[in-house]
């Protein structure tokens, strides 16, 4: 190899290895408080996904409400006193307010055996749940 041909590979070498350093600092990781104050930011806008099994965030409503605070409370209250209220969980409403918490065993007795002479009932072992023999 000629003298030429040396130096011209040695200043190629050298001038990469300085580009790929000047690279990798414009590329380098935000720093710990950037990180913190992207997520504050996004959790204000409502852009964080909840934790979980959860589905992405919704907009929010911009809507105002029409009513008072007390008028919710009242209707609320209300609700719960004639036992309209959905359980939380999920139940559905239908079925928590045919034999919900508050309803009386007699009650519940009577409507098992309406639902088993009617034939509506999923035998013990048969349900979507059962195991495969």
């Amino acid at each position: 190899m000629t003298m030429k041909n040396a130096l011209t590979v040695v200043a190629a070498v050298a001038a990469a290895m300085f580009a790929q350093a000047t690279f990798a600092q414009a590329s380098a990781p935000a720093s710990r408080a950037e990180v913190k104050a992207e997520t504050r930011a996004a959790e204000k806008a409502g852009k964080l996904t909840p934790a979980g099994e959860g589905s992405a965030p919704m907009e929010k409503s911009t809507a105002k409400s029409t009513k008072t605070r007390a008028e919710r409370k009242a209707e609320t209250k209300a609700a719960r006193a004639d036992k309209k209220l959905t359980p939380a969980g999920e139940g559905s409403p239908a079925a928590a307010a045919a034999t919900g918490p508050n309803a009386a065993r007699a009650d519940v007795k009577a409507e098992t055996k309406a639902a088993v002479k009617a034939g509506t009932v999923t035998k013990a072992g048969e349900g979507p749940d059962a195991p495969k023999k």
